[in-house]
């Protein structure tokens, strides 16, 4: 969870956002979004999909990367 509430905190900088207007802007609460730009493992994934689609973005299956765990 840590790379996207890393991709999540870097795009919302660079549009200018603070937590409380991308929160209004994507319709998240704005607790919701501290708790994802914080990495915190128990959150909704539609809600992190919804996150993610102000970017263009969405998370999908993968492959852990155990080297990346460390």
């Amino acid at each position: 969870m840590n790379k996207i509430a890393e991709f999540i905190k870097d795009k919302r900088k660079e549009a200018g956002l603070t937590q409380e207007e991308f929160a209004l802007r994507a319709g998240l609460g704005l607790s919701f979004v501290r708790k994802l730009e914080q990495g915190k493992d128990k959150v909704k994934m539609d809600k992190v999909n919804q996150a993610l689609a102000m970017f263009g973005a969405e998370a999908v299956p993968g492959r852990i990367d155990r080297d990346e765990e460390s």
